[in-house]
């Protein structure tokens, strides 16, 4: 089998061809760089892949049916094109070529779940704007979510073509205008904007018709390239989009490295299923390789499974996954999002590529941390924290007197408990966005509200009982009573605070704060009624 000799086989019904073979292959001369095509849906993605591209993975251009019936995309395309590798990425590696990976994303509002774990693969990513139109909702959302995920962004204004030709500059410069002031203050303020016509005509138009600015947007491409973190050491992780058997050989499963590497050969995990299975071989836009690293496209052919059981979802080395009921993240809210996000509230939460239901517990440090600096890879167990209603925002959110908030301080962290309504398998340190997915999406608003990075996972079903009493969360209370009189210059007698069975033992020490502005320390009870002590130190 190493002489070269390979066999090609059908995968019914639509005809899409995986080639396995035992040949080496040179898969370290080609370094894969993943972009994403993102946009508001009819803006013109899957065109644009296309006319990009020379060769189309299994999952590229729409083959989904309904995708086909409908027009429209409804899962992650995949296709790619390859050159000789960049002037500026020759000092960082042995590769002699770049091979460019398009991850087409649905643009229908109702996909947006498809979208997010589509974009935590992506190394650049490419806003595609009908420039007839300019920035509509789901573009919008597309932004967002670049800026949580992706480094860099490359605009593209389609569907030049349908601009009158005597003015079509002056709309061009206007609609590049607005672009830049749409950026002003994102991350990708001062990106580069491109103007295409990746379809002239239309869908419908015929095949002849040659795609306008598609050399331009290649070379500005190039030069928008880097060297992306690729690390082959650490645990195998893979996000799977598409999974099909070939009679005979095997199950494919086609994907992108998050982590890790993987060798023809190893045992693999598919951890939603339960079971391992060995990679027989595998493919990178049909070329056969041994060995695969993080961010590569591959395609694994592995012993046997049934495929309809993973459409989409994780593979990773043995046992390095876990499935969780519960987790800890922090969290950042995501300005767009109109409202506040509450405590106790039901959002849908994206992990990886899983969107379930879950409700979140907002949480921060004690006031006097607010300034604590943020601690983004860990969460520690043995400090205490601040139970909030909702995210913190303004300093009115907190539920204090406004001189131990500080006037206008919000914490620099925050974090959130996750209850899952159903258990999700994922890594540590994973990506999480909640969102309101049900809002009407007609409606101008975003629905993206928070995201942030999972920090702890409970994998007990009864979590609540076993690993909860770990987090030590408190509530501040705030209770008003009145200062009966005054016994001396130190000390005053206090009533309306406390019930005349309370245990004023338990209260001894606490702080109160008079209406004079004078801070004291309740020394104990006074009577039987309730009454209490409180001592004015000196200054």
């Amino acid at each position: 089998m190493h002489n070269g000799r390979s066999v090609e086989f059908e995968r019914p019904p639509h005809g899409i061809r995986f080639l396995v073979t035992m040949a080496a292959a040179a898969a370290s001369e080609t370094l894969n760089f993943n972009v994403g095509v993102l946009g508001h849906i009819d803006s013109g993605k899957t065109s644009l892949a296309r006319a990009l591209s020379t060769t189309a993975s299994t999952a590229a251009f729409d083959k989904n049916p309904q995708s086909r019936e409908r027009g429209i995309t409804l899962d992650l395309g995949f296709s790619s094109f390859c050159l000789p590798l960049p002037e500026h990425l020759k000092p960082h590696g042995d590769y002699t070529r770049l091979q460019v990976t398009l991850v087409d994303c649905p643009g229908h509002a109702s996909l947006i779940r498809t979208i997010i774990g589509g974009s935590q693969i992506i190394d650049l990513m490419m806003l595609v704007i009908d420039v007839t139109k300019g920035m509509q909702t789901q573009s919008a959302e597309c932004l967002v979510i670049g800026e949580i995920t992706c480094p860099r962004l490359v605009v593209i204004l389609n569907k030049i073509d349908l601009l009158p030709e005597a003015k079509k500059q002056v709309a061009i410069d206007k609609m590049t205008k607005k672009m830049q002031k749409t950026l002003e203050n994102t991350r990708f303020n001062g990106c580069p904007i491109i103007p295409v016509a990746a379809k002239p005509g239309g869908p419908d138009a015929p095949e002849t018709e040659t795609a306008q600015g598609i050399s331009e947007l290649i070379e500005l491409l190039i030069s928008q390239t880097y060297m992306p973190k690729r690390d082959p050491s650490g645990s195998f992780l893979m996000a799977v989009d598409h999974c099909f058997s070939i009679r005979g050989q095997g199950t494919v499963m086609t994907g992108t490295i998050l982590s890790g590497s993987v060798n023809v050969n190893d045992s693999v995990e598919i951890p939603s299923l339960k079971v391992s299975r060995k990679v027989k071989s595998m493919q990178m836009f049909r070329q056969p390789v041994n060995t695969a690293i993080q961010g590569d496209r591959v395609g694994i052919c592995v012993t046997q499974f049934d495929p309809k059981q993973l459409e989409r979802g994780l593979v990773c080395a043995p046992d390095s996954l876990y499935t969780l009921h519960a987790a800890i993240m922090s969290v950042k809210k995501i300005p767009y999002y109109k409202g506040s996000v509450h405590t106790k509230a039901k959002f849908h939460i994206t992990v990886g590529h899983e969107t379930v239901m879950g409700k979140v517990t907002f949480f921060s440090p004690a006031i006097e941390d607010f300034d604590s600096e943020p601690v983004m890879d860990r969460f520690d167990f043995d400090r205490e924290y601040l139970y909030q209603e909702e995210y913190l925002s303004q300093a009115k959110d907190v539920d204090v007197d406004k001189s131990q908030a500080d006037g206008s301080k919000v914490p620099r962290q925050q974090w959130a408990l996750l209850e899952f309504e159903k258990p999700v398998t994922c890594p540590r340190l994973s990506l999480v966005i909640g969102s309101k997915l049900d809002t009407d999406i007609h409606a101008n608003t975003c629905r993206l509200a928070f995201h942030g990075v999972l920090l702890e996972g409970f994998e007990e079903k009864n979590y609540a009982e076993v690993s909860l009493p770990k987090l030590k969360v408190y509530k501040l209370k705030h209770k008003e009573g009145q200062v009966e009189r005054v016994s001396d210059d130190y000390n005053v007698i206090g009533r309306s605070l406390f019930k005349k069975e309370t245990n004023m033992q338990l209260f001894v020490g606490m702080k109160v704060k008079l209406s004079t502005g004078e801070a004291g320390v309740i020394e104990g009870g006074f009577g039987q009624s309730g009454k209490f002590k409180v001592r004015i130190p000196a200054n």
